[in-house]
């Protein structure tokens, strides 16, 4: 049985270090204006906790369930049942600053495009594993498989969120090229897929400022440019060691969000380029084990869900810590594992286990 085996050690050892990071830095970062704006200093702390409590719960009960069960069209088509209505039911919740991303549930916020990520590379690989023999088939695979996620990604981005289906798309997209498909169809993917991409990018205002502040920040630094300015400031502060820990400036009402999206300025600036440049080691061994996982999962099902969970962690953590580092345009992207909010937790830890299940079979295959 599964649960007899050995999951891979790196792996669980390098989620574990980015969780216990999210505990210490999620305060810092919280504390001060949590305390000001809230009256209490460790609300966002308290509620972190309680989400990974949750979160490391079932990682341990996923981990047990032999992953080859997941690709049960019952269970395939339920997931992704549950998660489209999700979506759809969203967009007539009342709107969260501006957009319509969550459900209030008992006090927590709950976000659909999150988990709807999971239920994606889920349907992919049954979807992949069943059709590998016609894999260059563009009808009776292709086709298809594009349907569905462009609708998921098409529902999360009436959120309005671009940069989750943004992220979802590319995910869906590698792990089709993973499964062996002609380069001749990516080419013509791609012909389509930019001129939508731009007609996308254009079609909102608040899109073509973020790609022009992304341009120059600093030619408005104390408006359409101040997130990204600070940002900035953040990192260039934090010097080799940084300030220590509890001892930033810029989470002090200057960096929006700092608990969030921007955590990993937080970061930058309060443990230095030692600190940043460990938790994007940690990013790394995931990634590196991730990959190992891909290629000795024992069967295509496990080998294309392996490299989705690992596509989906790396593509996130890469593109959160290019915002902080104004390497791309703002995307509202978390960090796994690391940045406070319970449904990015949840999922992130839901990956997770079942990328350390497919590791404990592939541990047995070699």
């Amino acid at each position: 049985m599964a649960r007899t085996l050995k999951s891979d050690k790196p792996l669980y050892l390098a989620t574990l270090a980015l969780l216990f990071s999210s505990l210490v830095m999620v305060y810092s970062a919280s504390a001060v204006v949590a305390g000001e704006r809230l009256g209490q200093p460790y609300f966002f702390l308290f509620r972190q906790i309680a989400w990974l409590a949750i979160g490391v719960g079932l990682l341990v009960a996923v981990m047990r369930i032999d992953y080859r069960r997941l690709k049960r069209p019952v269970v395939v088509w339920t997931v992704l049942g549950v998660t489209t209505a999700a979506l759809i039911a969203v967009l007539f919740a009342p709107p969260i600053n501006g957009t319509r991303r969550w459900f209030g549930i008992a006090g927590f916020g709950v976000q659909p495009s999150e988990i709807a990520k999971l239920a994606v590379i889920l349907f992919v690989a049954a979807f992949l594993d069943r059709r590998m023999a016609q894999g260059d088939d563009l009808a009776r695979s292709v086709l298809p498989l594009s349907a569905v996620t462009a609708g998921v990604a098409g529902l999360i981005l009436l959120g309005p969120d671009f940069g989750t289906a943004f992220t979802l798309l590319v995910i869906a997209t590698g792990m089709v090229f993973a499964a062996g498909l002609s380069y001749r169809y990516f080419i013509g993917i791609g012909l389509v897929a930019l001129p939508a991409l731009v007609a996308v990018l254009a079609s909102a205002e608040y899109r073509r400022r973020r790609l022009f502040v992304f341009l120059d920040p600093w030619a408005d630094p104390l408006d359409s440019g101040f997130q990204l300015a600070q940002s900035q400031i953040a990192v260039g502060t934090g010097g080799l060691f940084g300030r220590g820990v509890m001892g930033g400036v810029q989470k002090l009402f200057f960096l929006p969000e700092p608990h969030t999206d921007f955590i990993y300025a937080v970061i930058a600036e309060e443990t230095g380029l030692v600190g940043a440049t460990a938790i994007l080691l940690c990013f790394a061994v995931i990634i590196w084990r991730g990959l190992r996982v891909t290629r000795n999962a024992p069967d295509p099902f496990g080998s294309l869900l392996a490299f989705g969970i690992t596509a989906m962690l790396a593509l996130q953590a890469f593109m959160n810590m290019s915002v902080v580092l104004s390497l791309m345009p703002t995307t509202g992207l978390p960090l796994p594992f690391v940045s406070f909010g319970g449904s990015s937790l949840m999922t992130s830890l839901l990956g997770m286990a079942v990328l350390l299940n497919i590791s404990q079979h592939a541990s047995a295959a070699t």
